[in-house]
């Protein structure tokens, strides 16, 4: 299937709203204080804190801000299991709560929504075994899922609380309800991060613009143009093509530090209640979002033709979706979606300084949990600038990375 149906176009990458101001023409600075290349999730972040902490930076994106994977359809901002605790799960439940109160800030300032909403998941139980596994959890997130009086449950229910989401046949043995997880616009919240840099006055954006090479020792990048601009500090945060550009800074690798892994997502015209949970089963999502439409997805593909078209694997998440929720049967598709997610080599994400170049800083590689850490994996990049340490698992370091890959 191609995306001819789509209204964003190819791939499904979506316009920066008319709030941000498109600057593709804007004339390349000859240097910066700091130098951010990639203008998603991560760029974006790592730009709206550099503004705050009024750092002299120029945001680079080789097309549009917010246009690659950030330009999705999902925003499911879900929890890791409350079970086998350890940093990485503090982590991330750390910034899932902390986005609430960045996403009140970014709305104020800007007077735009991000569609954020923390409705919680539903998690149906088809099968015994996993209710037995499920009320072992309850107790897991009673303990874990506490923070300053602030407590979160993981429900073990006999039946759905909105009937009909999901269908009672796929809840056998009941359904878990997280209260944690939360949903935002992909959309929404890229074009309200790319809007509250225009009213600053320390982030020049320069759209349009691909970096070639990083010169560590010079302190420059080279763009596809031919252009160059000298930097004090580089942030990486490209997706999937930081990992070429870090690669090409270190000493010959087994193997890379990361690659692409395609998602493909739909989104239907439901007419569903916004305050619906999450719901999720067996890698598919359903989120409903401020509209009524609902996005579903999505694929995890690690070997593909065409990274920007979708196929018959979302026809088939489709029908998944319109089992598990029978009142989606006769809702159109009106946007079918695909686009390259960077997968680091250890899965986690990449933060942190190049250990043979410290003034080149890693953020990418997220994978499927970008949107619920961005801002606080910006905030530590941010603190490798100042040349502080970086708050985040050892895992997530980019020397990590680079030591996996060597292996």
């Amino acid at each position: 299937m191609n995306n001819a149906d789509n209204p964003a176009g190819a791939g499904g990458q979506s316009e920066v709203g008319a709030a941000a101001v498109l600057r593709a023409d804007v004339t390349l600075p000859a240097s910066a204080d700091l130098v951010i290349l990639g203008g998603g999730i991560m760029g974006l972040w790592a730009a709206v804190k550099a503004e705050r902490l009024g750092i002299r930076t120029v945001l680079v994106d080789s097309g549009k801000l917010g246009r690659g994977t950030s330009g999705g359809l999902l925003g499911a901002l879900m929890p890791h299991m409350p079970d086998k605790w350890n940093d990485k799960k503090q982590f991330q439940f750390d910034a899932l709560l902390s986005l609430e109160d960045e996403v009140s800030q970014i709305e104020a300032q800007t007077g735009l929504s991000c569609g954020y909403r923390r409705t919680g998941r539903l998690i149906p139980l088809p099968k015994p075994h996993l209710r037995a596994i499920a009320l072992r959890h309850f107790e897991d997130a009673a303990t874990h899922w506490d923070q300053g009086g602030r407590r979160f449950h993981w429900h073990v229910a006999d039946q759905t609380p909105h009937p009909g989401w999901p269908d009672a046949s796929f809840c056998e043995a009941g359904i878990v309800h997280d209260t944690f997880a939360a949903k935002v616009s992909p959309r929404k919240l890229t074009e309200t991060l790319a809007a509250s840099l225009n009213a600053g006055r320390h982030v020049t954006v320069v759209e349009g613009l691909a970096a070639s090479r990083i010169d560590g020792a010079a302190g420059r990048v080279q763009f596809a143009d031919g252009t160059s601009i000298a930097f004090g500090t580089c942030i990486v945060s490209a997706g999937h093509g930081a990992f070429p550009l870090i690669e090409a800074l270190s000493d010959p690798l087994r193997q890379p530090i990361g690659q692409p892994v395609k998602g493909q997502a739909a989104l239907l015209r439901a007419g569903a209640d916004p305050d619906l949970p999450l719901l999720y089963l067996n890698g598919l999502y359903l989120v409903p979002h401020d509209n009524g439409d609902v996005a579903l997805g999505s694929t995890s593909e690690e070997t593909f033709d065409e990274p920007f078209s979708t196929d018959q694997q979302l026809e088939d998440l489709v029908e998944r979706a319109r089992a598990l929720v029978p009142s989606l049967a006769n809702a159109p598709v009106v946007e079918r979606w695909a686009g390259l997610r960077p997968k680091a080599i250890d899965r986690d994400p990449m933060v942190g300084p190049h250990p043979d170049h410290a003034n080149v800083i890693a953020l990418t590689g997220g994978f499927k949990v970008s949107f619920g850490v961005a801002h606080l994996l910006a905030e530590a990049a941010l603190d490798a600038v100042s040349g502080r340490i970086l708050p985040v698992p050892a895992s997530f370091l980019l020397e990590n990375h680079l030591s996996v890959a060597s292996r």
